[in-house]
């Protein structure tokens, strides 16, 4: 066991022996840890103190207290926060992962849109219209459309990915237009169409290919 913590953010020192345990592998994946008692009296902390360091490491997801059963080890390590690795991987890879996140959302909203969907995404459609926007608007209404695709699949983990993306993507979005304005906004526009008509034709394939090929040309302009 780690030695005991010292006086002073006595909770945080007990979260970080716990840490150090787990990591060190005292305590495997799945494997519940000794009841309250025995362990804050093995760290040299009060109860009221351990319950703290557990929610600490419970909120990181590190633990899981399940309740009449005790306190679980369901992580390794702390998870990374997903604004730290947007910030550090490149707008490519970004691209490549909102591929596969729209891609799939496409195929599941020709499945499951509703009428109000529907008429949300054709909004959005229309306002996206023209090339008279400036690149930071025309980014925006841009995003607004794919996000009400997204939307419309009614998978709520895909749209929570969806919008910690569109941050990460805008600036590049922005710098691209700003250098390589898009020529054809009548080709982009019906391409964006395509994928608007496949989801209200209830055509999975479609719909997901529209989107796959388009966010495609998308990775190639930014990469």
């Amino acid at each position: 066991m780690a030695p005991a913590v010292q006086q002073g953010r006595l909770a945080a020192q007990a979260a970080e022996v716990l840490l150090g345990c787990i990591r060190a592998g005292e305590w495997p994946l799945g494997h519940k840890l000794p009841g309250e008692t025995t362990l804050a009296a093995e760290i040299g902390v009060g109860r009221s103190t351990l319950r703290e360091a557990i929610r600490e490491l419970a909120g990181q997801g590190v633990l899981e207290s399940r309740q009449g059963s005790g306190v679980f080890v369901i992580s390794t390590d702390i998870a990374e926060d997903w604004d730290v690795v947007l910030r550090r991987v490149s707008v490519a890879s970004v691209i490549e992962a909102r591929v596969a996140i729209e891609a799939e959302a496409a195929a599941l909203a020709a499945h499951r849109r509703t009428p109000s969907d529907l008429r949300a995404m054709r909004r959005a459609l229309a306002r996206r219209s023209g090339s008279h926007h400036s690149a930071e608007e025309f980014a925006d209404v841009d995003m607004a459309l794919h996000r009400e695709v997204v939307a419309a699949s009614h998978n709520e983990v895909l749209l929570e990915l969806f919008d910690g993306f569109v941050p990460r993507v805008r600036v590049a979005m922005i710098e691209m237009l700003k250098l390589r304005p898009i020529h054809d906004y009548e080709a982009d526009q019906a391409a964006h169409s395509a994928l608007v008509e496949a989801i209200a034709e209830r055509d999975p394939a479609a719909a997901s290919e529209c989107s796959r090929a388009h966010l495609t040309g998308v990775h190639r302009a930014l990469s």
